[in-house]
């Protein structure tokens, strides 16, 4: 269930200002009066396999244009029901690269559903994209319940203008790279927003952007380069400073190849025995004995992450070992390398590359063990040699030695750099420009809502608070007039971890966006035994139907009383 409102609290730092009362026409600003936009109406199909004659465009090759009966589509390892729709697949701005001679398109799919609710969801996927996912559409969390094609969106999904096969060295091509950062979106968007046109005899009446990880900075890229072209923007987990958190990355591999005790066939550090599960689970233990009654309720929660960071100290709440270790307690090089990766990477002259982390009980999950040694030699030393250093560092060794060797101090700077026909730096065209400046999105009535979890490893929520604040103080204090923040603790990247991780965040920004009501919280549940897709870290001693409110930044999910499983028994303060 989501709860909506019409208040904001007042903020607790003191440069956040007094919240804005939100009706329907909303106030945006000292003396400004932002639009309430209406409400999408629903429509049929009118036309699919005759959309490629109908959509013609010059820059676009419809390869397939087909009607699908409701039933099962497989995303991953999942099996996802869908309504009957129509199925678009085809690609756009198809050309041979002058730089590496590598054929490149931006690929796409398109799902129309038979039973349309007027609106349009662009699916902004993560990773280094290089695939054309199923177009569903994500509603938030780790495993929701419905999809944005269930709830009777038009749904578009893409590859970003590459070919996974390629891996990172599609980097070598300045246009890859833009298309990559924020082109495709830009492109595809009025070329699916034709489509839809054409299938139902008008266009959308309201467009949504949503995604997580880089699909989530995908998302705000839109919110500051397009915001004409969405009224809705939904941004999770949002990498909106990938480069700097990708250098962070190879910085996290440097500290902990110092605490490694094995090393790999080809001799170099194992990173995954710097630390064992079980100290990750010591962590995570001292970390929820010092913060988790914060809230008012041990339940293995800790919801007031910043209060605990002032609460919970590394040096001194987790024993140092004097002998051997045996998961009772962290080596004293194991603690440095911790409490530098959390600090956050820094030049070796102390300047700070990419933000702290905050502790949290999450950094027992699977996942942030993945991320911290598993990912830096595979996926963020090919994308930092390849996509964001300029010029590209593709002479170097791959894998764990760039990791190893790249140096903070003379290589770092490269990701801000330009060179040759590389005329944007990788933070030019990765992260959105002045991203706390959002006042096309807040004059036309849109609106946006950022989650992140606590303990995500790889983009720290701690990244996405610092921002928020800054987007307060931007806006005079008015920010949660059009944007809100909610925070998601213990979730790790995206999903999982000790987390109520299933949430529908779409549907509270379609109820702001098209009605006003302004999400006070949002009820997220545990994944447990008989849920869809369970986690599998949610703890054994948690009802398998725990809820909790999310609750929008600073404000923090608070026990008052009653059943310790349920989300009613919480207020946001």
């Amino acid at each position: 269930m989501i709860t909506g409102g019409a208040l904001e609290g007042t903020l607790r730092r003191g440069m956040l200002g007094l919240a804005a009362a939100l009706v329907a026409c909303t106030s945006s600003g000292p003396g400004a009066r932002t639009p309430q936009l209406s409400a999408a109406q629903p429509g049929p199909l009118l036309s699919c396999t005759e959309l490629a004659a109908k959509a013609a465009r010059p820059d676009t090759v419809y390869t397939s244009a087909v009607e699908v009966a409701a039933g099962p589509v497989t995303v991953g390892n999942a099996s996802v029901p869908a309504p009957a729709h129509c199925l678009v697949q085809g690609r756009m701005n198809e050309r041979v690269s002058a730089v590496d001679g590598q054929r490149y398109a931006i690929g796409f799919e398109m799902r129309l559903p038979r039973a349309w609710n007027g609106r349009f969801f662009y699916q902004a996927n993560g990773g280094l994209d290089g695939a054309v996912l199923p177009a569903m559409g994500g509603i938030g969390g780790g495993g929701p319940a419905s999809t944005a094609l269930q709830m009777g969106f038009a749904v578009i999904s893409s590859d970003a203008g590459h070919a996974g096969s390629m891996g990172p060295r599609f980097g070598l091509d300045p246009q890859a790279r833009q298309d990559y950062g924020y082109n495709a979106v830009a492109q595809l968007t009025p070329m699916a927003k034709n489509l839809i046109a054409q299938a139902y005899g008008r266009g959308p009446d309201r467009s949504y952007i949503g995604g997580c990880s880089n699909g989530g900075r995908h998302a705000m890229v839109a919110a500051a380069r397009s915001a004409a072209l969405y009224d809705g923007v939904l941004a999770g987990n949002p990498g909106f400073q990938l480069p700097k958190a990708a250098v962070a990355q190879l910085y996290g591999a440097q500290q902990y190849a110092k605490a490694a005790t094995a090393s790999t066939s080809a001799g170099q550090p194992d990173l995954q025995s710097a630390f064992t599960p079980a100290e990750l689970q010591l962590v995570a233990r001292r970390v929820l004995a010092r913060c988790d009654a914060l809230d008012g309720l041990a339940d293995g929660i800790v919801s007031d992450v910043k209060a605990c960071q002032a609460r919970f100290r590394l040096d001194t709440d987790v024993p140092t070992c004097t002998g051997e270790r045996d998961g009772s307690c962290l080596a004293p090089a194991q603690k440095s390398a911790l409490a530098n990766v959390f600090a956050g990477a820094r030049t070796s002259g102390g300047k700070p590359i990419y933000s702290s982390f905050p502790f949290d009980a999450g950094i027992s999950g699977a996942n942030w063990r993945e991320w911290k040694f598993a990912s830096p030699p595979t996926r963020d030393a090919g994308a930092v040699a390849f996509i964001f250093s300029t010029p590209p560092l593709a002479e170097r060794p791959a894998g764990l030695p760039f990791a190893l060797g790249f140096d903070m101090d003379r290589d770092a700077p490269l990701i801000e750099a330009e060179s040759g026909v590389y005329r944007e730096s990788a933070m030019a065209f990765m992260a959105p420009p002045e991203a706390t400046k959002l006042d096309p999105l807040r004059q036309r009535g849109a609106k946006m809502i950022v989650y992140h979890g606590t303990s995500d490893p790889v983009f720290s929520s701690d990244d996405t608070a610092a921002w928020y604040e800054r987007l307060q103080a931007t806006h005079g204090g008015d920010a949660p007039s059009f944007a809100r923040y909610f925070p998601v603790p213990g979730m790790n990247h995206c999903a999982g971890g000790p987390a109520t991780d299933q949430f529908d965040m779409l549907s509270a920004l379609v109820d702001w966006v098209e009605q006003g009501r302004a999400p006070q919280s949002v009820t997220a549940s545990a994944r447990g035994p008989g849920a869809a897709v369970v986690n599998a870290e949610a703890p054994a001693d948690w009802s398998p139907r725990r809820t909790r409110p999310l609750c929008p930044y600073p404000r923090v999910a608070t026990y008052t009383g009653g059943d310790a499983e349920a989300a009613s028994s919480f207020a946001c303060r």
